[in-house]
């Protein structure tokens, strides 16, 4: 997948939903982005969709999903897909990418493998404190590559990490993860994040980076709430 190419699209192209994902709690709609006759299907999510939440700011989930592209592109580990805001049919929202999965992948088997895809996402969640990494969430394709979608409920001030990623929990992180946690404390000095977090947010990102890099070991999982979502799946 050319990135920049789809990023482009995506900001330029017309679009028009033509499903919805039911099972998901916020409007999720499956929609196609047309730009001069070319055509990417992409998962549209606007603000206007976005149930509240008691634990994360209304109206901003689409913002956190846009911000955790955002670091991951910086950082090059290219785990999320193209990913936008932008106007669409039922106002501002997150456009992205779609994913054609690998079918012959059991995520249920997967999802527990040490595999070093799965490890670079597990650090990556810690980083933005993903409070929802499920089973479903991972989108394994057939050139062996490994995007992950869902990254609404993200970087919370207060450390919520909720992940069935925990087959690393206390392990020593290598030389290069080090590299990577230092690079994203430095991301997270770009302004672009102070359109998309507040700044307590942003401070609470750095300090968690921060802790990270002390300690080096991927963190364990909390004592005082559950460590896995629910469903899994």
């Amino acid at each position: 997948m050319d990135k920049l190419k789809t990023i482009a699209h995506l900001e330029s192209a017309d679009l028009t939903v033509t499903g919805r994902l039911v099972d998901a709690s916020n409007a999720t709609l499956y929609a196609s982005a047309d730009s001069n006759g070319s055509v990417i299907s992409c998962i549209y999510k606007p603000i206007a969709g976005e149930r509240p939440l008691w634990d994360f700011q209304s109206g901003n989930l689409a913002h956190r999903e846009y911000a955790s592209y955002l670091l991951s592109d910086c950082l090059g580990l290219d785990l999320i897909p193209p990913t936008i805001l932008r106007e669409g049919p039922y106002g501002i929202g997150m456009v992205q990418a779609w994913i054609e999965m690998d079918e012959d992948v059991d995520l249920m088997t997967f999802f527990q493998k040490d595999d070093s895809r799965l490890r670079k996402l597990a650090l990556f969640d810690a980083i933005i404190n993903n409070t929802d990494r499920k089973i479903g969430h991972l989108l394994p394709t057939k050139d062996g590559h490994l995007y992950a979608c869902d990254h609404g409920v993200t970087f919370h001030e207060e450390d919520k990490l909720r992940t069935v990623l925990w087959q690393w929990a206390g392990f020593q992180f290598l030389e290069n993860e080090i590299e990577i946690l230092r690079q994203a404390l430095v991301a997270m000095n770009d302004s672009k994040f102070m359109k998309l977090l507040t700044s307590n947010e942003i401070e609470a990102t750095k300090k968690r980076i921060m802790a990270l890099i002390r300690d080096q070991v991927f963190p364990q999982p909390s004592e005082d709430w559950p460590a896995v979502p629910w469903p899994p799946f």
